[in-house]
């Protein structure tokens, strides 16, 4: 009786989980494009929040460079993997995946804001991209759960190749920068945020 009630309550909170993390990144990425499209109409006047480095005024665009893109195709290719990785984090509570994001995008702007080439302008979601895809991939070694090792393991299998390219320096027309600092970001995150052990807890009841 205990297994089956106790099955019933992780069933109805796993399925609470999965609709919040849809729910979650479908209206994240319908913001990315909401705001290209209002980037379009308004002659892209939204571009001149990209960050420009070493100006110290630049700094406050750290976030909102995150949201915004150069296009279309620059929304759409950021869109799908941002779609998967976040769901995939966010499985693991919402509350923990936003602390996650945020620190990926501020410390991914940061390092772009310190180190891209004068005169740069830099924005776009795929330094959140490539934090996900850090934090995911560690993120089951840390919290020492094998499901995630499992996800972190066919994540890489995946798209690692095309995350070895993307932070590569010969990439042109990319921030392999902004690639760069996220990922580090990201791994970071698995650490900070990593899931520590309830001491006391009794074991579960098969």
């Amino acid at each position: 009786m205990r297994g089956t009630a106790g099955g019933g309550v992780a069933g109805r909170t796993g399925a609470r989980r999965v609709r919040a993390a849809a729910g979650l990144m479908l209206v994240w990425v319908a913001l990315l494009w909401a705001l290209e499209a209002v980037d379009l109409a308004s002659g892209h006047a939204l571009d001149a929040y990209g960050i420009t480095p070493r100006d110290p005024v630049e700094l406050r665009d750290i976030v909102p460079a995150a949201f915004l893109h150069f296009g279309f195709g620059h929304v759409a290719s950021n869109s799908v993997p941002l779609l998967v990785f976040g769901f995939l984090a966010a499985l693991g509570g919402t509350r923990r995946f936003l602390a996650v994001a945020a620190l990926i995008v501020v410390a991914d702007g940061l390092g772009v804001w310190l180190v891209s080439p004068a005169y740069s302008n830099t924005a776009g979601a795929s330094g959140l991209v490539f934090g996900l895809f850090g934090y995911l991939v560690v993120r089951g070694w840390v919290d020492l759960k094998p499901l995630d090792i499992a996800v972190g393991l066919a994540i890489g299998a995946v798209w690692g190749g095309t995350v070895l390219l993307g932070i590569s320096p010969t990439s042109t027309g990319v921030s392999w920068q902004g690639h760069l600092f996220g990922l580090v970001a990201g791994v970071a995150a698995a650490f900070v945020f990593r899931r520590r052990p309830t001491r006391g807890a009794a074991p579960l009841t098969p």
